[in-house]
């Protein structure tokens, strides 16, 4: 962190707003100085996006004050009135930290509620736009590990028109992800201000609580800017706390485990494709086009990972709302086989024999596999009773088709 001449560089800055939180926490820091070394991690877990933001706050700053230099050289004011600190872009807020989520007992934390969100863009537009995504699509789900998926909230949102010369970079960012047309598209979109209105009303918790949201940290940034993007053009105001669902599943494993899991093992959780061609997952839309990337899917996916992970766990018994169906019913005994498509997704299929099968193939290790009732130590990753991995090419409805083949020829 070096400071030549009064340059400040976007580190200095993200130090220096994070002193009222190290201060809170207990910490001696007197100066920026001090905070340095408790600084150095958090800043390296930054995005782009958030460590953009600090680059341009201070590229804002140092040309200010090679101005007032030059303005005192030229002028020789003796004391000249610094001009105040200003800056178009919206100040970003650390992600609150896991110590936020605490419980009495394991029964609290089982019934407590969350929601999972996602908000979905046309593509992401430079740091000097105004309009740093498009909103075009929101999904929600309310989520307990008591319950699963207790209900759900989607809708496709009525975009702002593309800056001037961006419209095909929109476009062509949205046909790489969720598809979802900038015009033209058949189904009726909500503006801002019905979006935000309901979903508000969705997130009210009982006793006057705050709705904790929760989505993926990489996404936070996004989230958090059409959120406040639909609420400074609406006027609709609502207090949210945004936290990262990896702290939300760290805080799982530690409370029942008495530590941390790995990088490796969250990720590896939360990335896995299992669920991509499950029914019920994604919205209708998305499902009918046979296209992965849907926001609804995006948070319910995250419930089945806490579901699939922990509920055995804590004792709860999984269901429907907890799995999709065709993964519950896993846990009756019924063997699973998981194909790996061509696109790099996976699929299972289901097999009506009994007993545990050899694999047909050495599993990768990124991939997962689905519940079973063989026992293994925690932590340790093994493959499940009935579970075999083969390679192979096709959608969904040819693997259903092939398996319902073998099935009558089985008979």
């Amino acid at each position: 962190m070096a400071r030549r001449g009064g340059h400040r560089s976007a580190f200095l800055w993200f130090v220096h707003d994070q002193l009222p939180e190290l201060e809170r926490r207990g910490l001696s820091v007197a100066c920026v100085g001090d905070a340095v070394p408790y600084c150095s991690q958090a800043w390296e877990s930054l995005t782009e996006e958030e460590k953009t933001m600090y680059a341009e706050k201070a590229r804002t700053w140092n040309s200010k004050k090679r101005s007032q230099k030059k303005v005192k050289e030229t002028c020789n004011v003796p004391h000249p009135v610094p001009a105040p600190l200003t800056t178009k872009m919206p100040s970003v807020t650390p992600l609150p930290d896991a110590s936020a989520l605490s419980w009495k007992n394991d029964q609290d934390m089982v019934a407590d509620i969350f929601y999972f969100l996602d908000i979905y863009s046309y593509g992401k537009l430079p740091p000097h736009c105004e309009q740093r995504f498009l909103p075009c699509e929101i999904g929600c789900v309310r989520y307990s590990l008591q319950d699963g998926i207790m209900a759900d909230f989607h809708h496709f949102i009525d975009p702002e028109v593309p800056p001037r010369g961006f419209r095909y970079h929109c476009q062509a960012a949205g046909d790489e992800t969720h598809k979802i047309p900038i015009s033209g598209f058949h189904l009726p979109r909500s503006c801002y201000a019905v979006v935000l209105r309901e979903l508000v009303e969705f997130a009210q918790p009982a006793r006057g609580a705050q709705p904790r949201f929760f989505c993926r940290s990489n996404d936070r940034f996004r989230i958090n800017w059409c959120l406040g993007r639909m609420a400074s053009i609406t006027g609709i105001e609502s207090h949210w706390e945004l936290f990262a669902v990896e702290d939300l599943i760290t805080k799982l494993y530690q409370k029942k485990y008495q530590k941390e899991p790995s990088n490796i093992w969250l990720y590896r959780k939360l990335d896995v494709c299992l669920w991509d061609f499950s029914s019920n997952t994604r919205c209708k839309w998305h499902e009918e086009n046979d296209i992965i990337c849907c926001a609804l899917a995006s948070c319910k996916k995250m419930g089945y990972c806490i579901s699939k992970s922990f509920a055995s766990v804590y004792g709860v018994p999984l269901t429907a709302a907890h799995l999709p169906l065709r993964e519950s019913d896993c846990d009756q005994g019924t063997n699973t086989r998981i194909v790996k498509l061509g696109a790099g997704h996976t699929q299972e299929m289901k097999a009506e024999s009994s007993g545990c099968n050899k694999p047909l193939g050495s599993p990768r290790q990124d991939q997962e596999f689905v519940p079973s009732n063989c026992d293994s130590p925690c932590g340790v990753k093994t493959s499940p009773c009935g579970a075999s991995v083969v390679q192979g090419r096709g959608v969904i409805r040819l693997l259903r088709s092939a398996s319902d083949l073998s099935k009558s020829f089985s008979n």
